[in-house]
């Protein structure tokens, strides 16, 4: 279930409004929508393992932890992000991890 976490970004709430409406209209099959999101799915994750190279360090004061099926999830408090020159500080950051060694096991989901 965790590599379908993309869905929720705005991309991911976009496709899925644009999908509905194709539903409504009759122009496409749901078995067809379902189609769309499992490649949306896959290419999200593709791309974000093969593209994305910066990094980005992070300092906070940790409030609250869970690790429920297989997911990390930490709330951060006073957090500073540092990327080589730049600098940013927050109030407070939610953090959600996946481990992606598990993140296509499972496709019934």
């Amino acid at each position: 279930m965790s590599y379908r976490l993309y869905r929720n970004t705005t991309l991911g709430n976009s496709l899925q409004e644009s999908l509905d409406e194709l539903i409504q209209s009759q122009q496409i099959t749901l078995q067809l929508v379902l189609q769309f999101l499992l490649w949306f799915d896959k290419a999200i994750n593709s791309a974000l393992a093969q593209r994305v190279r910066n990094k980005v360090n992070f300092r906070g004061s940790l409030n609250m932890y869970r690790f429920p099926d297989n997911v990390w999830t930490f709330v951060l408090n006073d957090v500073e992000f540092r990327e080589m020159t730049e600098f940013i500080k927050v109030d407070k950051v939610k953090i959600v991890a996946c481990d992606s060694k598990n993140a296509g096991s499972n496709t019934t989901e």
